[in-house]
């Protein structure tokens, strides 16, 4: 309940929504780097992450990936295919020990048949997700790839209370897996940017110099 309750989306229901949604929900496990469902399969319901974090991706049939989104504690995902019964539209990855509530497609359609604020709450979080995906499709076409690098870089460091010093926490592979590219020009594109004094890279850590310039790079 408590955990139900903390979702940003599903906060505003009322005490006997979340009750029938705990009801149904079912705890599972997984390892870092263990898979948690693979595109293509049959819808496998509705994730909720209690704690850990998942990253969504995709993959190229040369076996290129794209990540989508990472999702932590508190956040859901599998919407879609819980929503539209196809097959699950993407694959997911523990990136460390994570436990996920999961609740089955035909539960949870159920419960947005009898329950109309939980049907609002999640078609709201769907358009949420539209539109990061409007915005993800908008960086790989119309930004280059050290904007895209720039913006990354600005959006981690804007989660730390030091705004001009921060853990890199993504190796170059998984920054090109966010990005559209491949290591070696995301591994460039840093070395760019230290070279025009607007970076620092020490060891595994990342100075913003000139924050200024680093937001021009983002629109670019």
């Amino acid at each position: 309940m408590e955990l139900l309750r903390s979702i940003s989306y599903l906060s505003g229901l009322d005490e006997a929504t979340l009750k029938a949604l705990a009801r149904v929900a079912v705890r599972r496990r997984y390892d870092a780097g263990q898979m948690i469902f693979v595109e293509g399969e049959p819808c496998a319901g509705l994730f909720i992450v209690e704690r850990g974090r998942v990253k969504i991706f995709k993959l190229s049939p040369g076996g290129r990936e794209q990540i989508l989104h990472i999702f932590g504690a508190g956040e859901g995902f599998n919407d879609v295919a819980v929503l539209d019964g196809g097959p699950n539209p993407v694959n997911v990855m523990a990136l460390e020990p994570t436990s996920v509530l999961v609740i089955d497609r035909p539960s949870m359609v159920d419960l947005l048949e009898r329950y109309p604020a939980l049907s609002r709450a999640v078609i709201e979080n769907l358009a949420s997700r539209a539109r990061h995906l409007v915005s993800l499709v908008e960086d790989l076409s119309l930004r280059t790839v050290v904007g895209r690098l720039a913006k990354l870089l600005l959006e981690r460091a804007s989660d730390e209370v030091d705004l001009e010093r921060f853990p890199q926490g993504l190796t170059h592979a998984q920054m090109a897996a966010r990005l559209g590219t491949v290591r070696e020009v995301i591994t460039r594109s840093l070395h760019k940017l230290e070279d025009e004094g607007i970076i620092k890279i020490e060891r595994h850590r990342i100075t913003i110099l000139d924050r200024e310039a680093l937001e021009d790079k983002a629109i670019s």
